[in-house]
């Protein structure tokens, strides 16, 4: 296969389609995600059939726990992708939204109107279920998408793609509106984010290197997060059963996700009386702790932390403790070591929490929660084409209003400028 002549025809597809989409009414969108939707519940011992064969390969290739974790598909997995698909259908439709009308002086009307960006490209790693949630999203949005997957997922992602397909054809859109790579050759991610005249944005999910290649090499805008680097500060006005209970799930719930917790902040005024309970309970769910000074005197089994632990994102069974002073070392500790993309506090202490909220600069930003919840469904976004901690043009979850742009419209009856 020629790549440069595969991709330019993708390409060429891509940009037409997207006339297509640009203009379809939403009745025919939303036939095309829940036909799509049915495909894959119907279709759900296929899909669980490819993945299995994924894992086999995966695993004999000796990815790591958790790519495997991301890579793993199962019936609950095929029917979250389904509901996924569903709750996308019932958002509002933003393209064509209208918004900020203003009459000037002139007499003429200026406002926004949103509209798709176009193409979306997106390339990714191991979760299949993304095939299904960027489809949608772009799809609802109004843009065509060009998928790329990676090898690991590949089979799962082409069965996931037969299902996409039979749900456009089905709403009368072309079903080049949503393409998905059908080759592992790596060549193909050079081509992508060299085609801005087909290409309008590309979205990267995966691990940090993959991000941080296209992000150097890209000839077209992108959208992306290099890392979660995710932090819980346990405030000295922290409720210590919500302490406990959040910090077990933010860090143990799922290792290898990008919203899960690497980074632990204690008040020193309670740190004492918390931390111990919850380093016990992190060690017997199996995960190592590396502690500043502080933290190695009040838990014997903690390893000492290094300046690196502190921007470590681990996807693994490891934690990094800090001891702080208060909320003020709280916040300037996460403005320095996070990645920007999910800090929590727990506290009582509503001053501390608006504060928190405030000065926090990450795309999400949570009192009393698990860092978990920064998710694109979580949200209520329906699903997510990808996180943000970029502050231009999406920041956090990317759903629907992050696929368009606005432009400017102008109403007039015959006015012309003197």
């Amino acid at each position: 296969m020629n790549i440069t002549t595969y991709m330019e025809q993708v390409g060429q597809a891509a940009r037409a389609a997207s006339h297509a989409t640009a203009k379809a009414s939403t009745a025919a969108k939303n036939t095309a995600l829940l036909a799509m939707a049915a495909a894959i519940r119907r279709d759900c011992a296929v899909l669980l059939a490819a993945n299995a064969e994924d894992l086999a390969q995966a695993r004999q290739e000796g990815l790591d726990a958790a790519m495997i974790d991301r890579l793993t598909l199962t019936a609950k997995g095929v029917e979250a992708m389904a509901q996924g698909l569903e709750q996308v259908a019932a958002l509002p439709d933003p393209v064509g939204e209208i918004t900020d009308m203003k009459r000037r002086p002139t007499g003429i009307q200026v406002g926004k109107m949103r509209v798709p960006l176009g193409v979306v490209g997106i390339i990714y790693e191991a979760r299949p279920n993304v095939t299904a949630d960027a489809a949608a999203l772009c799809l609802k949005s109004g843009n065509a998408a060009v998928l790329r997957g990676g090898k690991e997922a590949l089979r799962a992602n082409q069965a996931i793609a037969a299902c996409v397909r039979e749900g456009l054809k089905a709403a009368g859109l072309p079903e080049t509106a949503v393409q998905v790579i059908e080759t592992t050759d790596r060549e193909v991610v050079g081509r992508m984010i060299a085609l801005p005249e087909y290409i309008d944005v590309i979205v990267p999910r995966g691990g940090k290197g993959l991000i941080e290649r296209i992000s150097q090499g890209a000839r077209v805008p992108v959208i992306k997060h290099l890392d979660g680097n995710c932090h819980v500060y346990v405030d000295e006005a922290a409720d210590p059963t919500k302490a406990l209970k959040i910090v077990e799930n933010a860090k143990t719930q799922r290792l290898g996700t990008c919203n899960t917790t690497e980074s632990l902040l204690v008040a020193r005024a309670v740190a004492g009386s918390q931390l111990p309970a919850i380093a016990r309970m992190l060690l017997d769910k199996g995960v190592e702790i590396r502690g500043c000074e502080e933290t190695r005197k009040l838990v014997q089994e903690a390893k000492a932390a290094t300046e690196e632990d502190y921007y470590t994102e681990y996807l693994a069974a490891i934690i990094s403790v800090k001891v702080v002073a208060g909320v003020d070392e709280a916040i300037a500790h996460i403005n320095k070591y996070s990645s920007k993309h999910t800090e929590s506090i727990v506290t009582e202490n509503y001053s501390h929490a608006m504060r928190f909220l405030r000065e926090v600069d990450s795309s999400s930003v949570m009192v009393n929660a698990s860092t978990r919840f920064a998710d694109g469904f979580e949200y209520g976004l329906g699903a997510e084409i990808g996180i943000s901690t970029d502050k231009f043009h999406a920041r956090g979850p990317v759903g629907l209003e992050g696929l368009t742009s606005q432009k400017w419209i102008v109403l007039g009856d015959g006015e012309v400028r003197s």
